[in-house]
């Protein structure tokens, strides 16, 4: 019998024991975020899968299946399997939610204020699982749809994730794809928290507009493939043309 250099990892032996299109899905995913298969790269196909993996090609075809409704994989019909790139449509769609009144969902432009390193504590550390005083870097930017501003946002990422990034001699609009291609740090998926709020001076300063008006404020968490907390954002958006949107499908 054929021996299989992943042998260890799909095993029905032991207490651990799970389906093995589970293993397989869940291996699949290991390998993307160690870069075996980079973003845009196509996998083999799935009777070359099921002999690395030493599994049939259903087994397989399962867990293709369920990582391609993750978003994790794209199936393109005709031609094969590919790991999910972060693009600016994606980003657009399932990324940004923010839509004025009576238009179309589209990718605001951005243009980065601030960029420093502080120190995480309270609510910030917290957030993204660090320990107090560990070393975040902050974006603050400020965004436009349809050339009007209406968006504030602070961002907080750990330094020891993203360490390079001081030294970027320019931050991108859609910041996903940009963790993915140059930090390899894939985001699988967001939680929001949304409320109402009122304009502090400084909000109400940079959008034009009066102190204590109404501000939609949502916070964000990203999660990465590997289920580590990569970002924490704090967004304040104007709330008199603006709505959030949520597609649920």
């Amino acid at each position: 019998m054929k021996k299989n250099k992943f042998e260890s990892k799909l095993s029905s032996n032991g207490p651990s024991y799970q389906p093995l299109y589970k293993q397989v899905e869940e291996y699949v995913t290991q390998l993307i975020v160690e870069q075996r298969w980079k973003p845009g790269e196509m996998l083999p196909n799935e009777f070359q899968l099921a002999d690395e993996f030493n599994v049939s090609q259903g087994t397989v075809r399962k867990a293709l299946n369920t990582l391609t409704v993750n978003n994790i994989l794209e199936r393109k019909q005709g031609v094969g399997t590919f790991v999910s790139e972060r693009t600016s449509q994606n980003a657009l769609y399932k990324f940004f939610p923010i839509v004025a009144d009576g238009g179309k969902p589209e990718l605001p432009m951005s243009e980065t204020l601030s960029r420093k390193i502080e120190f995480a504590t309270g609510e910030i550390a917290k957030s993204l699982d660090l320990e107090n005083n560990e070393e975040v870097i902050v974006l603050s930017r400020k965004r436009k749809i349809d050339n009007k501003l209406c968006i504030l946002e602070d961002i907080y990422l750990p330094k020891k994730y993203f360490d390079g990034l001081m030294e970027e001699t320019s931050i991108p609009h859609t910041l996903y794809h940009f963790y993915q291609t140059n930090y390899h740090h894939t985001v699988q998926n967001i939680s929001d928290s949304i409320k109402a709020i009122l304009a502090n001076e400084e909000d109400a300063k940079q959008l034009n507009i009066s102190v204590n008006e109404p501000l939609l404020s949502f916070t964000r968490l990203a999660h990465s493939l590997e289920g580590k907390i990569i970002e924490y954002r704090i967004t304040r958006c104007k709330s008199d043309n603006y709505h959030y949107l949520v597609d649920l499908m």
